[in-house]
């Protein structure tokens, strides 16, 4: 029915596994890129702005989509490692009912919200109005990111991390095709990147429905399978729920830190949002690691093989450590040129280097914690996730990031510490739930 993740190399199978996650986490990656790009080749700092605080709003917007349909990957992964497959059709027919009327409501609550929305960001004057349209544009396709998320959600439940790969590559390219045809030619300006962003996301979705259709993939759909069963909503919930919340969370830090970088001016504003896209980049692999231990984990689980589970955390920690610290060493010699790669503003080069080089360390420890988050998720004790998160969060990220400007206003290096501290917190944070409540707990409780 689907790829077993409970036999064979514990080491082999995670990084088959996630080698796609992190292929598509970076195809998906280049849309925003792809946007800062093209907009920085043709626009001035007002447009940068306007695309990268909006291009961080929905990011934050899709992170929330993705824990919440995490809640159905676990599921799904535990049903097919303990070979239930009519469990495997309710879960994913539950999901597609409770996320479709999600997507609507939330598309709906988005556009009405938006002028508060950009109020609460702080965005400059002078981009104001690229920002609205933007982000309009972007709130209206949140249906369509929604059912992108959601296949890929159900697909790798089920083992298969490729396929979602193949659907985000033909978006990618559609995305940068119109990009340029909208920018460079049309001079449609952040109105153009928000329709490469939804028209592109359109078509994956298409091509994904037409796979699904007729391709086999070893479950049959009926009416009984999409009529809501209470239980099963609540547990997809109760395992998708937090790590919505933390995610959605973190990028509220994210957005803070940005508010902040905002009111300094456009140009650290502009810094800020380009430093934001190439640490999107960085991150792709402790994130790729957090979504293929849930669904690993979680497969072995459903199997009772516990120790299995807990080998498949060992070896993702020492991966995202080991990456960690070589992209730390390198970015400190080659800081400055990634960010001129986005930019001819000599201000806004300076300033993104400075910030570059300091935030980049977040990669070591931050890859910590997420494979933790990836573990309790498939234990379905995502809460933990959401309690190092939020303590990092309000104990060190916001108040480390406003401290830093105010008292070193010439510079963003300072500021760039605060993601990085706040991540040791969360990783101590979890080594410690680890070390009482995992550890040394039989298979018999941890399941």
């Amino acid at each position: 029915m689907a790829p077993d993740l409970t036999k064979g190399s514990v080491l082999n199978n995670l990084i088959r596994f996630s080698t796609p996650f992190f292929l598509s986490y970076f195809l998906q990656t280049l849309y925003g890129l792809a946007d800062l790009f093209i907009v920085g080749q043709y626009n001035g700092a007002d447009v940068i702005t306007a695309v990268s605080a909006g291009s961080q709003i929905m990011h934050m917007m899709t992170v929330i989509i993705v824990g919440l349909a995490m809640g159905c990957t676990v599921m799904i992964s535990q049903a097919v490692g303990a070979r239930q497959v009519e469990r495997v059709s309710h879960t994913i027919g539950n999901t597609m009912t409770i996320f479709f009327i999600f997507s609507i409501v939330f598309s709906i609550v988005l556009v009405a919200l938006v002028h508060p929305i950009m109020q609460i960001m702080s965005i400059p004057a002078e981009s104001l109005q690229q920002t609205k349209a933007y982000l309009v544009i972007c709130f209206v396709g949140i249906p369509v990111i929604t059912a992108y998320n959601v296949i890929s959600s159900v697909l790798r439940g089920m083992g298969d991390s490729q396929t979602p790969m193949y659907f985000v590559a033909i978006a990618c390219v559609i995305n940068i095709a119109l990009d340029y045809f909208f920018i460079g030619i049309l001079d449609w300006q952040a109105v153009g990147a928000a329709l490469g962003t939804v028209l592109s996301q359109t078509c994956s979705v298409l091509f994904a429905v037409v796979f699904i259709w007729k391709k086999d993939i070893g479950v049959r759909l009926c009416a009984k399978h999409l009529k809501p069963n209470k239980q099963l909503i609540c547990s997809i919930l109760q395992i998708g729920f937090p790590i919505a919340l933390q995610d959605g969370l973190i990028q509220v830090s994210f957005l803070v830190i940005t508010i902040i970088a905002n009111t300094r001016g456009v140009e650290i504003a502009a810094a800020v949002g380009i430093v934001e896209k190439i640490i999107s980049i960085i991150f792709l692999v402790p994130s790729s690691m957090l979504s293929a231990v849930s669904a690993i984990a979680a497969q072995n689980i459903g199997a009772g093989k516990h120790q299995r589970a807990t080998k498949t955390l060992r070896y993702s920690i020492l991966i995202t450590v080991v990456f960690g610290i070589c992209v730390s060493i390198i970015v400190q010699f080659v800081a400055t040129p990634l960010v001129g790669l986005f930019t001819t503003d000599r201000a806004v080069i300076i300033y993104g280097g400075q910030y570059l080089r300091s935030y980049v360390f977040d990669c070591i420890f931050a890859g910590v914690h997420f494979c933790f988050s990836g573990y309790f998720c498939a234990y379905q004790k995502s809460i933990f996730s959401f309690i190092h998160n939020i303590a990092s969060i309000i104990a060190v990220r916001i108040p480390g990031a406003y401290l830093a400007s105010v008292l070193f206003p010439q510079s963003l290096f300072p500021m760039g510490i605060a993601a990085p501290a706040g991540s040791i917190l969360s990783a101590l944070i979890c080594f410690v739930i680890y070390w009482k409540l995992f550890r040394n707990q039989s298979e018999k409780n941890m399941r």
